[in-house]
């Protein structure tokens, strides 16, 4: 069996059920919880899964609170001194 993502106009939705309903044997419909609670849930685990290899391969580099607080102190001061110069 095989499991597909299927988009169905709201005004189809009734005629869809129907043939699905009729094609019982063949076809199953399961809600996916984490859809329901988060529609971007599978690209955003894809993205966080991604951000954790690249921390483990040390592509990235994963910092602490006070390391970030002080890289974003850097950032913002580098902004306001390149704006100055304009």
């Amino acid at each position: 069996m095989q499991t597909v993502t299927i988009q169905v106009q709201d005004s189809f939705m009734p005629n869809f059920l129907h043939y699905v309903e009729s094609q019982k044997e063949n076809i199953s419909i399961t809600k996916d919880k984490n859809l329901e609670l988060d529609p971007y849930f599978y690209e955003r685990q894809k993205k966080l899964q991604n951000t954790l290899e690249n921390i483990e391969n040390k592509t990235a580099k994963l910092l602490s609170q006070d390391e970030y607080e002080e890289e974003m102190e850097l950032f913002f001061q580098d902004l306001e001194k390149n704006n100055e110069d304009l």
